[in-house]
């Protein structure tokens, strides 16, 4: 009889675990970004956020699709409305207080692509 094999590590790419962690990847620190991430790793770090990773939910720059969520957009609204770098808390903030134009009518859009698609699902 042959003994059963050791369970393999899962492994992903350090920007990976970033996206799933919802942060920017370029404003991790160095000693995240040299190596990979384990499955174990990442839960530990969902379940119990190091100072560094609850600094950046909370004060950025956040990456374009927490922007998105956080002013209520899609991303392409964002190209649209022209925000193309990573944004800090403070600036959402700021562009909320603000409401554009741009803002406003992509908030809009955004709500008809959910009713519509709230509508296709009732069917």
């Amino acid at each position: 009889m042959t003994s059963p094999k050791p369970k393999s590590v899962q492994t992903m790419k350090p920007e990976t675990a970033a996206k799933k962690l919802g942060v920017l990847f370029s404003a991790t620190p160095a000693e995240f970004q040299a190596g990979v991430v384990s499955r174990d790793e990442l839960n530990a770090l969902q379940a119990k956020p190091p100072v560094w990773l609850a600094d950046l939910r909370r004060n950025g720059p956040h990456p374009k699709q927490v922007i998105a969520a956080k002013l209520g957009v899609s991303i392409s609204g964002l190209l649209r409305g022209g925000i193309t770098t990573p944004l800090t808390t403070a600036e959402i903030d700021a562009l909320k207080a603000e409401n554009p134009a741009w803002l406003e009518r992509e908030r809009s859009v955004q709500a008809e692509a959910r009713k519509e698609a709230l509508r296709l699902k009732q069917r």
